[in-house]
Formats: structure tokens, C-alpha cells, sequence
């Protein structure tokens, strides 16, 4: 079994533009000695948006709510829609509507400007709204990659059912999880990644227990995302961030994903007493290392501060994404 190694929630939410109000459980800008880069690599940055509920924008044509045109270079953003809709569009010519389920791939490469707000339809009627966003870091040899934009639909995902193993006689379905990257045994997600990643988008609906096997070679992660459970026996709630120690193997070049052995990561979601049990909506991000220096600020991820500072004056004089 992976122990947990701490609990992350406590930072205090935020508005990225007028649209999307989060709290960054992972940032790799801070230096906490106990949770950084190093802690969470290849994962730069992971905006939580718990479901918040907006009023029908009367101007959503003219002011949808979101964020403008903004730079992105160096890395890969991972954006998941969970209630309401975000309209996208990129310099590249990449655009579409994220709907209720989506994931949006964004590989920003060499440098990319886009833009994310909230959709027509959803500025029209208002509603519910909830999302996570993830940054992945490229490594150097990727980092000047083209920029490329993976539109993934949720009927486009892979789904395995989570038995209960508290009951292995009945063999009892009680929840799911959408394979998003990576791999489950022989199932592989629907994402291309640079490096081993694996991302699962997990719903329990049902009381029960189960249990989730993580490459040991990996760092690891779990947001409980809507309600509330027992990881490895500890009582987490919505809105937390769960960090793994750290792996406790490396991988040797050459060495196939298959000869590693997994850890356990065990889920419990207890009965209630109501008569029907709210569903638990978690997301686990387990990433190998890529183990290389990282020099950032605001939206560009480089390796070197002159790779920083060059990205910067090509921002500057307008030959950022020439």
C-alpha cells in the first residue's frame, strides 16, 4: 500500500478571471519543503473549481465571462468540465466547446495564445459550474513541440467498473473510472501523453470498498473532487488534494512499464444513512519524473532562467509564436 504522506486543501480560493474560481492545490512556483515540484513532478499546477453556481449573464455574447487571450509555453494545460460548458479558442486555429464530462488536451509546445470562457448556452441559462485544470510539464527534448490541441469526449473514454472487494462473492459494481491517460491492466486511455502519465476520472456510487494499483515508480496524487470517503482508511473530504510518499522505485532506460511492480491505494466509501448514498467524485494523477530543472514564471515553463528570459522578450517584440 502507497501511505499518504499528507492531506493538501487548505489554500484559499480564487478568481482566475471572472469565470472560474478555484484553489491551486498544486503550484510549482512554491517552495514548501514538503510540497513541491519535486513532490509532484511532471504536474506543474492543478486548479480545483468546486461546483459554484452563476446567475445568467445578460451580455453572454459580448462579455462571456472566463479569461482572455493569454500565453502558454513549455508545457501541456489538462482541462476537465464537470458541470456547464467552456468555449475555447487558440492562435493555432484549435476551438470548440468543453461540455459537461469533456477533456481538452492542450499541448502548448513552442508556444501557444488561447483563450477559455464560459460557452454561450451555459452564459445564457447560468447554472451550476465546476472544472479542474492541470498543468503537465514537457520535457526538453519536447519542449519546443509544435502546438497541438486533443479534444476528447466522454462517450471517447474508456470505462472500467470498480468492483467491491469487500464482497467478493457477489462481485457487486459500485462505481467507475474513465480512463483519461495511462493505462488500467490492458485498458489504455484515450489521451497521447510525452511521458507516463496516468489520469482516471473515479465516481463511487454505491457503498463498498475497492482498491487502485499505482506504478511504484510514480509520483502520486488523488483530489476527492465531490463528497467524502476513506483513503487508506483516512477520512478525506471534497475539495482536498491527497499527496503519496514519495516512489519507491526508479525506472532503468529501456525498462518496460509492465516488468514494474503497483502500489495499493485503497478506497472505502461507507454506508449512510440515508437511502440513497451521494456519489464520491475523485481524480487520480500518478506521473513518472522527468527528474529535469525547471524554470518558470506565470505561464512559461522553461529549463534554463536564459530560456525564461528568452521566451519573455520574444513575448515582448511580438515573435512569441512565429
Amino acid at each position: 500500500m502507497r501511505p499518504i504522506k499528507n492531506i493538501h486543501g487548505d489554500k484559499a480560493p480564487h478568481w482566475v478571471g471572472d469565470g472560474f474560481y478555484v484553489k491551486t492545490l498544486i503550484n510549482h512556483l512554491d517552495d514548501n519543503p514538503h510540497f513541491n515540484y519535486s513532490h509532484t513532478d511532471p504536474f506543474l499546477l492543478f486548479d480545483y473549481g468546486k461546483p459554484t453556481t452563476f446567475d445568467p449573464n445578460p451580455n453572454y455574447k459580448t462579455q462571456p465571462h472566463g479569461v482572455g487571450q493569454h500565453p502558454h509555453k513549455g508545457f501541456e494545460t489538462v482541462t476537465i468540465a464537470y458541470e456547464g460548458e467552456i468555449s475555447h479558442a487558440d492562435s493555432v486555429g484549435g476551438q470548440g466547446i468543453i461540455q459537461k464530462g469533456d477533456v481538452q488536451w492542450m499541448t502548448a509546445g513552442r508556444g501557444i495564445m488561447h483563450e477559455e470562457f464560459h460557452s454561450e448556452a451555459f452564459g445564457q441559462r447560468g447554472g451550476v459550474f465546476s472544472m479542474v485544470q492541470l498543468w503537465v510539464n514537457l520535457p526538453s527534448a519536447h519542449k519546443l513541440t509544435d502546438p497541438n490541441y486533443q479534444s476528447i469526449k466522454r462517450a471517447e473514454l474508456p470505462i472500467v467498473e470498480l468492483i467491491d472487494s469487500s464482497n467478493p462473492d457477489h462481485q457487486m459494481t459500485i462505481g467507475k473510472a474513465a480512463i483519461i491517460a495511462g493505462a488500467w491492466q490492458e485498458i489504455t486511455g484515450a489521451a497521447n501523453t510525452f511521458t507516463p502519465i496516468n489520469l482516471w476520472d473515479i465516481e463511487l456510487h454505491t457503498a463498498g470498498a475497492t482498491t487502485l494499483k499505482v506504478p511504484n515508480t510514480h509520483n502520486t496524487l488523488l483530489l476527492v473532487q465531490e463528497g467524502e470517503l476513506l483513503v487508506n482508511g483516512t477520512s478525506v473530504s471534497a475539495g482536498n488534494l491527497i499527496q503519496f510518499d514519495a516512489p519507491t522505485q526508479h525506472r532503468t532506460d529501456g525498462q518496460a512499464e509492465q516488468t514494474l511492480t503497483a502500489d495499493a491505494i485503497e478506497l472505502h466509501y461507507p454506508a449512510t444513512e440515508n437511502s440513497e448514498q451521494a456519489p464520491v467524485k475523485l481524480l487520480l494523477l500518478t506521473g513518472e519524473p522527468i527528474g529535469e530543472p525547471v524554470a518558470g514564471y506565470g505561464p512559461f515553463v522553461m529549463n534554463t532562467q536564459e530560456e525564461l528570459r528568452q521566451t519573455f522578450r520574444d513575448y515582448q517584440t511580438g515573435n512569441f509564436v512565429k
